[in-house]
């Protein structure tokens, strides 16, 4: 862009901006804090000068714009925090109950991608043995809740316009055969029963659900989850992080292909490589 644009830019949306909140010259000037002859040059047409930052800020703050929009750096006119404050959606237990946020994502994703990066071993495969062991002593989120969602996930996925890529830590897969860490109380009968239950799910819903497995010493990845390309899902341990705009989503999106492009176990490998899994 040249400078001639980027003048001519500020002064049709400085019109626009005062014909909006129905200013004067003589009131914006004076509750800016410039002079009336500095704001008549800036609107004057033949005004080839970019205005200084201070002025474009004080200008902005009196309109109630931001400074980005009236220099036409961007579309969206509204304050920073204001972007951020729409973008950003929190979602504690205590306030808004996550499971019922999980709920509305979903739903509005159906017909999308979801691409989704689990705590440990993904909701959609957990059975009711898993669930009860992992989240029984957990007062924020009861076991009949937890055992909802997986349920619900199982649902989405079953959905023939749906589309799922989970990508996970092999380790984690590993882990949980070898009963170590989260998994070293839990009998191994339960710990079979589960690597079955994965192998079940993935062969039926292959293609349309695909698991990757990645090295954990090569990449890590946080818990997420991305709808398609309208939400953007961060979760924290009882709360959410939900960012809503595109310039996020798109973030994480490239964040799960580079996990995807770095996986050690391809989806049309998943099922064969946990069937062999020797779980101890």
């Amino acid at each position: 862009m040249n400078k001639k644009y980027l003048v001519t830019v500020f002064r049709q949306r400085l019109h626009e901006s005062m014909t909006m909140r129905e200013m004067s010259q003589s009131a914006l000037a004076r509750q800016a804090g410039i002079d009336r002859s500095t704001l008549s040059q800036l609107l004057a047409e033949d005004e080839v000068r970019m205005p200084r930052a201070d002025t474009v800020a004080g200008i902005a703050s009196v309109l109630q714009v931001s400074s980005d929009w009236l220099l036409g750096l961007t579309a969206d006119r509204r304050f920073g925090a204001e972007i951020l404050k729409q973008s950003l959606e929190v979602a504690p237990h205590e306030a808004s109950p996550a499971d019922a946020n999980l709920a509305r994502w979903y739903a509005e994703a159906a017909g999308l991608k979801v691409r989704y990066v689990p705590t440990n071993i993904p909701d959609i495969f957990k059975t009711e043995e898993l669930i009860e062991y992992e989240y029984g002593s957990i007062t924020e989120r009861p076991v009949d809740r937890a055992i909802e969602e997986s349920r619900q996930q199982l649902r989405f996925g079953r959905m023939v316009d749906n589309d799922m890529e989970i990508c996970m830590s092999v380790h984690a897969i590993n882990d949980l055969c070898a009963g170590h860490s989260l998994w070293s109380n839990l009998p191994a009968p339960i710990r079979r029963r589960q690597v079955q239950q994965i192998v079940n799910i993935v062969e039926e819903l292959y293609p349309r659900v695909r698991i990757y497995l990645f090295d954990g010493l090569k990449r890590y990845a946080a818990p997420y989850t991305i709808f398609g390309n309208k939400r953007a899902v961060l979760y924290l341990g009882q709360m959410f992080f939900a960012f809503n705009t595109s310039e996020y989503v798109s973030i994480l999106i490239r964040h799960f292909d580079d996990l995807i492009r770095n996986t050690v176990i391809n989806a049309h490998e998943a099922a064969d490589y946990l069937r062999q899994l020797d779980v101890k």
